[in-house]
């Protein structure tokens, strides 16, 4: 056969292996917005082995073989050709020293979960949830054995979600994050310069929350042909295709900012996916570059754009039209203020901007605990409680709004959580290269067009896919390393502003 015959036949593997993928995002996605319960254990078992069939297809002796004759014939292949092989490679690396019983065994285990941990949550009961952690973190213990690792065990984790980002980066990071924010949050705290937010939790009717939340998609560049919007637990977005990216929210009539601001942030998200370059399609490289990317893009949209203040001069008629009576004695100024708020809460998804990066830290130091194997299960919670007394001044009252909180864990996403984080720092530091591309980048907002703001961040990032590292899209969109001082230098100035 000639080298295009075998270039074919890898991305035909490729190609059953979305074909996979597409039917278990299907059945994910359908798990978390209202399917029977009843049928949880069987669908666990369809997905683990339709998961295994793909573990399988990344293993086999063929993809080995073909992986090694594209790589031995790099230099006459297209880019993208060589740059999916080596990431078949890395994943056929990582994957084959998984025994296959194992894997198949720990897929059904998430799945089973997921369910165990909504069940917990709903009863604020970590101990029902605790047997599951405890086989989850068991696996990703012998999986990071099998693996291997540099430093520390805890890389081998974050090499999943963050390829080039190490303990030893985040330790840095996080530590001038810190060094920054604990002190201004104190004093954001003890001011009595606070806004006034008593309007917020009138009730606002669920399906304006529903329909404030399909038009908010619409006006972004969400496009609705190519996805949905749907009620869970814990909102999300999925991409069953790149012609089907899901958003998913959650409503609560007491507080309009969980549903408007996460639906906003799923947009982002949903944005990303919708324009990766369509060549990628059915390959893998058809994927965000990283988490942190992906969460570089729904924080920009959820902090840059929809937080603020010219948006809400183009938008916030319109959250008068749904909810007159909470908001027709509201002056503009006096609700931006509001949605900006800063102060210490229990819930991740529902932090403000200034701690929500202390959230992070948090996770991410309880999970470095874990896998150093310094904290056992049964001391989390405590651990989890003590962590938010020392950074944020206050104690969960409960597991639900502790240890509970995040379905991550129940997904055996170990590793995750500091790269909401880093896209934190990536959305700032692309924000400032954007000022000097799109100097009118706040009146575009105050005049609801946004197709420019889509179209660099598209060029930058999205129509990338995984043809990059994450710190080489950061390197390449701005021209400089990662640097955190964006991200600092942002939330001191809006802060210092809107408080002291």
């Amino acid at each position: 056969m000639d080298l295009h015959t075998y270039e074919k036949e890898f991305f035909d593997l490729l190609k059953r292996v979305s074909h996979y993928e597409e039917a278990i995002a299907l059945m994910h996605w359908d798990s978390r917005t209202g399917a029977p319960k009843k049928g949880s254990d069987d669908r666990a078992e369809s997905i683990g082995q339709l998961s295994a069939d793909v573990f399988q297809i990344q293993t086999s002796d063929r993809m080995k073989e073909l992986i090694d004759i594209l790589l031995a014939h790099a230099e006459e292949l297209p880019e993208d050709t060589v740059k999916a092989a080596e990431l078949a490679k890395k994943d056929y690396d990582h994957n084959k020293k998984i025994p296959e019983d194992e894997y198949r065994e720990y897929v059904i285990l998430t799945s089973k979960a997921e369910t165990a941990w909504e069940e917990a949550r709903a009863a604020s009961d970590f101990s029902m949830f605790a047997p599951y952690l405890e086989k989850l973190i068991d696996f990703n213990k012998r999986f990071i054995s099998y693996w291997g690792y540099e430093d520390h065990p805890y890389n081998a984790l974050l090499d999943i979600f963050e390829p080039g980002v190490t303990v030893k980066v985040l330790d840095q990071l996080f530590s001038e994050l810190k060094e920054a924010i604990i002190p201004l949050v104190k004093k954001v705290t003890a001011s009595g310069n606070k806004p006034d937010t008593s309007f917020i939790t009138k009730t606002f009717p669920k399906e304006k929350q529903k329909d404030l939340s399909l038009y908010f998609l619409k006006e972004l560049g969400y496009e609705f042909d190519g996805g949905r919007l749907d009620e869970t637990v814990h909102p999300f977005m999925t991409t069953i295709n790149r012609g089907d990216v899901r958003v998913t929210t959650r409503y609560d009539e007491n507080d309009f900012r969980t549903a408007i601001f996460g639906t906003i942030h799923e947009c982002g998200h949903a944005i990303y996916e919708q324009n990766i370059d369509e060549a990628l399609s059915g390959t893998n490289l058809s994927d965000g570059a990283s988490m942190g990317i992906h969460e570089s893009q729904s924080l920009f949209y959820e902090n840059f754009i929809a937080r603020n203040q010219h948006f809400w001069t183009a938008y916030y008629e319109k959250m008068i039209e749904a909810s007159p009576d909470q908001f027709q004695d509201v002056k503009r100024e006096d609700f931006v203020r509001a949605v900006n708020e800063a102060k210490p809460s229990f819930i991740r998804i529902e932090a403000d901007e200034l701690t929500y990066p202390l959230h992070i830290i948090i996770r991410y130091e309880i999970e470095k605990a874990i896998f150093s194997n310094e904290v056992t299960v049964e001391e989390l919670p405590a651990l989890w409680n003590q962590k938010y007394h020392d950074y944020l001044g206050i104690t969960p009252p409960s597991d639900a709004k502790g240890i509970l909180q995040d379905v991550h864990w129940a997904g055996g996403d170990f590793g995750y959580f500091p790269s909401y984080a880093l896209g934190y720092m990536y959305a700032a530091q692309l924000k400032n290269t954007m000022l000097d591309d799109l100097p009118e980048f706040d009146q575009l907002i105050e005049r609801g067009d946004f197709e420019p703001i889509k179209q660099w961040l598209t060029e930058k990032v999205h129509q990338h896919g995984r043809r990059k590292m994450p710190l080489d899209i950061i390197k390449d969109a701005t021209g400089e390393e990662l640097n955190v001082q964006y991200l600092i230098e942002y939330l001191v100035g809006k802060y210092s502003n809107l408080y002291l």
